[in-house]
């Protein structure tokens, strides 16, 4: 289809994007405003970026016994008899007859003023799908409007919107015709511009996406391939690419103390390690230790794959905070990760009299106590804790570096709010930041989720780590995987055993555990078998990992808690119970667990039968890569980015319209169009920024 060309004036510095862009929604009820925020719809520009989902074609009129069956269809005739009947249950029947034939309309909900409404000689224009059923030729509710014999039929396609309870598709249309007959729709950008990307307007665009006429390409509609569909989506993800990038030029307007290398504990500690770095390690620690010592806070991500050595390079950049006199913060998601921390950090860093120490909710009053006063005092050199960190009682004596784990399990607030400890009063001093992930970020997602961060990658592992063959195993064949972990633990491995998380309940998941741990009990008489959950009390979940990282414990029941954080170099078999239930990211996560030492290692994942398509394909991604860069991406492409990113990712723009992986080219054009925008166009920019995100400032990373 040809789009006419409209002709577009360029944008004028300074000119605002839209008569109002923040026009508010007041004229419209409590109900009704309650239910378009659900929407993300705030103000009535939101309408006119709520775009439909689908289209219905009421723009040819069909005779009934012509009228396609199985697919929607506009159908007009007069009502010749209307009754409520009882059988087989309550419903509103309806018959309609035009000069070709006989349909009938069924209701099985319906207000007894529809029986008034649809009173036989009324003339009505239905729109369903025609299906033969207990009547013969029916519609089960159609949409339908009372007409007269000379009343058009529509013009353009009619849009669909997503919606939600008590906002029906009616009242969204009409709202919608309102603000985009309200709005100014001119261009935010320059025409030139346009022209080079060859995108066409954005009132044009809008335009055809509400209402796009009879004759538009409904595939291209559909996949949202249409040039009114990719100036959407570019437009959105410029408005991203502005936010982020904003927010990244901010921070360097904030100060963070200078922290020089000065080397010396950098040296001792790598001498005294039993391995050196590997070559993506030692570009990652390059790249941090500049970062520390400019004066605005580093706000860096060090994303690497499981076992790739992030901990010891987060270390040594502890250690270039701490010689210049600063405290650190580390902060894990979990207790076993973060105790697991507590234990290199101290065994790295004790012999070099730095003082580490733990704090977590579960500590007892005393010992809790004793580390809040060393955390104030400065006796303190770094802490390490779980959420307990951020908490109001705890007061950091002079904190420059916070490292936060794991840092996707953590929301918005609770990163801010540990940065926050190091706040000086009374300035905008911050301590520096390092965020780390096991999980690889795909590249398109750091371009568009992480585009404020510096990234740092290791991507490799190092040398000596032993490969993991992984298995796929129904179960019906699990007498086999009992008799592997006998043989591994016989000849003095030690084995995982980890159950699923059912139906996203705790739970349910602890009962899992529990039979499991009873029924390997009675299974391997002979085996010592440990138990560990998440609702078992802090001292006794440490009692057992202990045991475990001895050896005391062969076989080790777990929940999934061990995710992370967990690193025995002679646990070199894994058996996943349900493995079909389990999302790419969080298999790959599990499956690291094992092969970290010399030994050969296994991962089998037991799964049961019959497997959905989804399962199926995450089981074959998991079974033929390693890699968890690989593993990432298809991980996106199956799960989106939200689910990636997590839920407690509030204040991150999530994308609406264009997707990551279809998108690409948009993507990448915007990064550039945003830089130059921000350093030539500053007023361009913000005039983008304000039709997109409307001032919204929770769209900014924090």
């Amino acid at each position: 289809m040809k789009r006419k060309a409209v002709k577009r004036a360029p944008a004028k510095p300074g000119a605002s994007a839209s008569v109002a862009p923040h026009a508010t929604l007041a004229r419209y009820g409590k109900p009704t405003l309650v239910a378009l925020a659900k929407l993300g719809i705030h103000r009535a520009f939101d309408l006119v970026l709520h775009l439909p989902m689908r289209y219905d074609d009421e723009t040819r009129l069909h005779s009934i016994s012509n009228a396609p069956e199985g697919t929607p269809a506009l159908v007009e005739g007069v009502v010749t008899d209307n009754a409520v009947k009882f059988r087989p249950k309550r419903q509103l029947v309806c018959t309609v007859e035009d000069a070709s034939g006989v349909l009938v309309m069924r209701f099985l909900n319906f207000y007894m003023s529809q029986v008034k409404q649809l009173a036989p000689g009324t003339r009505v224009r239905l729109f369903g799908e025609i299906r033969q059923g207990f009547f013969g030729a029916e519609m089960v509710h159609p949409r339908y409007r009372i007409v007269r014999e000379d009343t058009s039929v529509a013009t353009t396609l009619t849009p669909v919107y997503p919606t939600t309870a008590g906002l029906n598709q009616a009242n969204l249309q009409r709202m919608t015709r309102d603000a985009l007959a309200a709005s100014d729709l001119a261009d935010t950008l320059p025409v030139d511009l346009l022209a080079k990307l060859r995108l066409p307007g954005f009132r044009e665009s809008v335009n055809f996406l509400h209402h796009p006429p009879p004759v538009a390409e409904q595939p291209a509609l559909q996949n949202r391939s249409h040039p009114a569909w990719r100036r959407v989506k570019f437009d959105e993800l410029l408005a991203q690419q502005l936010s982020m990038r904003v927010h990244y030029d901010r921070r360097k307007t904030v100060g963070a103390p200078a922290l020089p290398a000065r080397q010396q504990a950098t040296r001792q500690l790598l001498n005294r390690l039993p391995f050196k770095l590997t070559r993506a390690q030692a570009k990652a620690l390059t790249e941090i230790q500049r970062d520390l010592e400019q004066r605005h806070p580093m706000q860096r991500l060090l994303q690497g794959d499981v076992g790739s050595g992030k901990t010891v390079v987060a270390a040594l950049a502890a250690l270039q905070a701490i010689e210049n006199g600063y405290q650190v913060a580390v902060m894990a998601p979990t207790e076993i990760l973060g105790e697991q921390h507590f234990a290199k950090f101290s065994a790295w860093l004790s012999e070099l009299d730095i003082r580490v120490v733990w704090l977590s909710g579960n500590l007892a009053r005393k010992d809790k106590r004793a580390s809040l006063d060393d955390i104030a005092s400065g006796a303190a050199h770094m802490a390490i804790g779980t959420h307990a960190l951020f908490q109001e009682a705890v007061v950091f004596s002079k904190l420059g570096l916070a490292i936060v784990d794991e840092q996707h399990r953590f929301g918005v607030r609770q990163r801010l709010a540990l940065r926050l400890k190091g706040a000086e009063p009374g300035s905008t001093i911050q301590p520096h930041q390092l965020m780390m992930s096991a999980t690889p970020i795909p590249r398109t997602l750091a371009m568009s989720y992480y585009a404020d961060l510096d990234v740092s990658v290791i991507d490799e592992l190092p040398p000596g780590r032993s490969p993991i063959a992984t298995r796929l195993v129904a179960d019906t064949r699990r007498d086999e995987v009992i008799q592997r972990i006998r043989d591994a633990c016989v000849e003095g491995s030690q084995a995982y055993w980890v159950c699923p998380l059912i139906e996203e309940s705790e739970v349910l998941q602890l009962q899992t555990a529990l039979d499991t741990h009873a029924r390997l009990l009675a299974t391997f008489p002979e085996l010592k078998v440990g138990l560990v959950h998440g609702r078992l009390p802090a001292a006794e979940k440490r009692a057992v990992m202990h045991s475990f990282s001895r050896g005391d414990i062969q076989l080790l029941v777990a929940t999934t808690v061990i995710e992370v954080g967990v690193d025995v170099p002679n646990a070199t078999l894994m058996v996943i119970e349900h493995a079909e239930r389990m999302g790419l990211a969080q298999l790959h996560q599990l499956r690291g667990r094992v092969g970290r030492g010399e030994s050969a290692s296994t991962c089998i994942l037991i799964y049961q039968q019959p497997l959905s398509q989804l399962a199926r394909e995450r089981l074959k991604i998991v079974y033929e890569s390693t890699d968890g860069f690989v593993i990432a991406q298809h991980d996106l492409r199956v799960r989106g980015p939200g689910e990636l990113l997590g839920a407690r990712q509030s204040g991150v723009p999530m994308l609406r319209y264009a997707d990551l992986d279809a998108d690409i080219d948009l993507l990448e054009t915007a990064r550039a169009v945003a830089a130059d925008l921000l350093h030539n166009h500053p007023a361009v920019a913000q005039r983008h920024l304000e039709r997109w995100l409307g001032g919204r400032q929770q769209y900014l990373r924090v």
